[in-house]
């Protein structure tokens, strides 16, 4: 008899403990489907983001080429002629706003 009642504790507590999980795994898949939302967010936005244009610091990315940069490192390369390289420096400076 008393074999009996503690085994019916025994299987009201587990069912008891199945409702409680019941209701906190819908809790702890949305609290896991906000984390990795935020995480990919906060990754993305650490690679991209940034305060400065020239993009200083790890969490801002690498920094922006200016576009005289980029023209000395193509024809530092060989990917341009020099009289393709001294028309686009014409242009660029033509088209730089003056300066105060």
């Amino acid at each position: 008899m008393l074999f009996d009642i503690a085994q019916a504790e025994v299987a009201r507590m587990y069912w008891y403990a199945g409702w409680v999980w019941m209701a906190f795994m819908p809790l702890l898949w949305i609290a896991l489907i906000v984390l990795a939302v935020w995480a990919v967010i906060r990754l993305t936005h650490a690679t991209t983001g940034g305060a400065s244009p020239r993009g200083h610091g790890w969490a801002s990315g690498p920094p922006q080429e200016t576009p005289e940069e980029i023209l000395d490192r193509r024809y530092a390369s060989g990917e341009i002629d020099t009289d393709a390289y001294t028309e686009a420096r014409e242009r660029l400076a033509a088209h730089r706003p003056k300066s105060r």
